[in-house]
């Protein structure tokens, strides 16, 4: 069995910025966490305040969120395998957000050559989630009286569901399965419902009550009763009145977590159920066994740095934004705003995703980018590369004796002249347990020509705070290090 490691990287701290404000925000504030306040996305309000109102008197909410791999132990004898599933995982998840995408062109364009202005809804969407080893779970407690569950703390999924007694078939899970007739609370949906008639081909409503369908990739589903249930965040409140899936038929492990929390940009994603201002999450080193908060209506710092979050007219699902180049040792990689930049058919640009590890660019974007990478970081012992099947992380380096410099300083730069800073642990990834490390980017496949969207991968995202400002449309992010 896998054992994480301890929570230590052989990199010297590094200064870095923060993004926030109807963009991308980041905060800078060396040896200590730093936060990022990201919230660039439309406001979708479906359901009214008095539905969703929280019970605390603060409205700050607060979810404690934790590494997938510090709660729930793996099924590998050693770490490369760990590695290994998670980057096949991130190639599963990349076709499956293309696919997403080219299937929201398809139906914009079959609608939109009838009803102008037609945007993709939910159920005509597949949810990329196969494997969560290299995502983090929240603690969120559902019910009176309370329970509670670990949920995959996802962007790219739409339905917040768990699973439910009886449930037949049923995968083993961390948790005692919840039961909805324990619960006082719980209160099934009827297919008249505006809830349920906004999952829209993910309900199937031929009698009372309401009941979903959430399809995954690698043939994970789950399907149930689509109930109202209270919410609950530790000490910091609870919401009423949540719609929520009561899973009865689920397929595929998902890591053994209890369900999904589904943070995406739909109508029918959690921050919008709970009319939420902003939610922030901020990521630990994925193999640590610290933790770290899911927060709802929190307040970004005042030294964020904001960088524009772009909604896709065909899609919004998914949260982007315009990272125009990189900058490695003062010498800028600049990315074509043909790839940076959403087309008019809804294709292409860069979207920020909590469930992918490593960051993908266009292959002759990370061309350029691995390449002036090696011209800058001949100080560090070169290794062999490390294949993972379809895709191979080819620039790699031995950090076995933990050298304290000879690493290239990096940096994203976004439209508008924002810069955040990397650390080396942001663009190097451990891959066994000998001290190999190897670059944290690849390049989209080749053989598929319609996988043109780019994605920054969780591991750019750790150790700041990412928050998705809701109502001013911002995302912010703040930045804290304790190496």
């Amino acid at each position: 069995m896998y054992m994480a490691r301890k929570a230590q990287r052989p990199f010297p701290s590094v200064n870095i910025f923060i993004i926030g404000l109807s963009f991308f925000s980041f905060t800078l504030s060396p040896f200590s966490p730093q936060v990022v306040s990201a919230s660039a996305f439309k406001r979708l309000q479906l359901f009214s305040t008095e539905e969703a109102q929280p019970s605390s008197t603060s409205s700050v909410l607060s979810l404690s969120l934790h590494p997938h791999s510090s709660i729930i132990k793996l099924p590998y004898d050693n770490y490369s395998d760990l590695v290994l599933s998670r980057l096949a995982s991130d190639r599963a998840r990349a076709k499956l957000i293309n696919s997403n995408i080219e299937r929201a062109v398809s139906t914009f364009n079959r609608r939109h050559a009838v009803k102008p202005d037609v945007q993709v809804q939910p159920e005509d969407l597949k949810t990329p989630l196969t494997h969560s080893e290299g995502g983090y779970l929240a603690r969120i407690g559902v019910g009176r009286p309370v329970k509670e569950f670990h949920l995959i703390a996802d962007t790219g999924s739409q339905i917040t569901w768990l699973q439910c007694l009886p449930c037949d078939p049923c995968y083993e899970q961390s948790d005692p399965i919840f039961d909805p007739s324990g619960s006082s609370s719980f209160s099934p949906l009827s297919c008249a419902s505006q809830e349920c008639t906004s999952l829209g081909k993910n309900q199937n409503c031929k009698a009372d009550p309401c009941t979903y369908k959430a399809s995954y990739g690698d043939n994970f589903s789950s399907m149930g009763e689509f109930a109202t249930e209270t919410v609950s965040f530790g000490s910091s409140g609870s919401v009423d009145k949540v719609a929520i899936g009561c899973g009865h038929t689920n397929q595929g492990g998902f890591g053994g977590a209890d369900g999904i929390l589904g943070l995406g940009g739909t109508p029918v994603g959690f921050p919008s159920q709970i009319t939420a201002t902003s939610f922030s999450y901020c990521l630990v080193d994925m193999d640590s066994n610290s933790s770290s908060s899911l927060e709802f209506n929190s307040t970004p710092p005042g030294d964020s740095v904001f960088v524009p979050l772009i909604i896709n007219p065909r899609i919004e699902a998914y949260y982007y934004v315009e990272l125009t180049g990189v900058t490695i040792n003062g010498e800028k990689v600049s990315i074509p705003a043909s790839d940076y930049q959403i087309g008019e058919d809804g294709r292409g640009g860069i979207l920020v995703d909590s469930g992918t590890t490593i960051t993908e660019f266009p292959t002759q974007v990370y061309y350029s980018v691995r390449d002036t990478f090696v011209k800058y970081a001949r100080a560090l012992p070169p290794a062999s590369g490390f294949d993972y099947g379809p895709v191979k992380l080819d620039t790699c380096y031995d950090l076995s004796s933990e050298p304290t410099d000879g690493y290239p300083t990096m940096s994203f730069e976004f439209h508008g002249g924002q810069t955040l800073s990397l650390r080396p642990a942001n663009y190097l990834i451990r891959v066994d347990t000998s001290g190999k490390h190897c670059l944290a980017f690849t390049g989209s496949s080749e053989r598929v020509s319609s996988e043109r969207v780019s994605i920054i991968g969780n591991i750019q995202q750790q150790g700041m705070r990412v928050t998705y400002d809701l109502t001013n449309k911002t995302f912010e992010q703040t930045r804290k290090f304790n190496d």
